[in-house]
């Protein structure tokens, strides 16, 4: 799944309508860009994610993990970024 300079990620949630938060992170766990935060999501969303920190900053090339939260369900999936 590499990537360059964007990714598109996919949510479904259902059958009822959750509260949802989705979070970039990097290989130590430190939090680089939150996407969602505790929005209310029902259905299919496409969430792009462009390379760049919660300031805007362009990150390194690399590996990072996309954080799903949905009410009491979470799912992690591993992302590589190279430039």
């Amino acid at each position: 799944n590499p990537f360059n300079p964007r990714t598109t990620i996919r949510l479904r949630v259902g059958p009822v309508e959750r509260r949802v938060s989705l979070r970039i992170h990097d290989v130590s766990g430190r939090l680089v860009r939150t996407l969602l935060a505790d929005e209310a999501v029902l259905g299919t969303r496409d969430v792009l994610w462009d390379g760049t920190d919660d300031h805007g900053r362009a990150v390194a090339s690399g590996t990072y993990f996309s954080r799903l939260e949905a009410g009491a369900e979470n799912l992690t999936r591993k992302m590589l970024l190279v430039r």
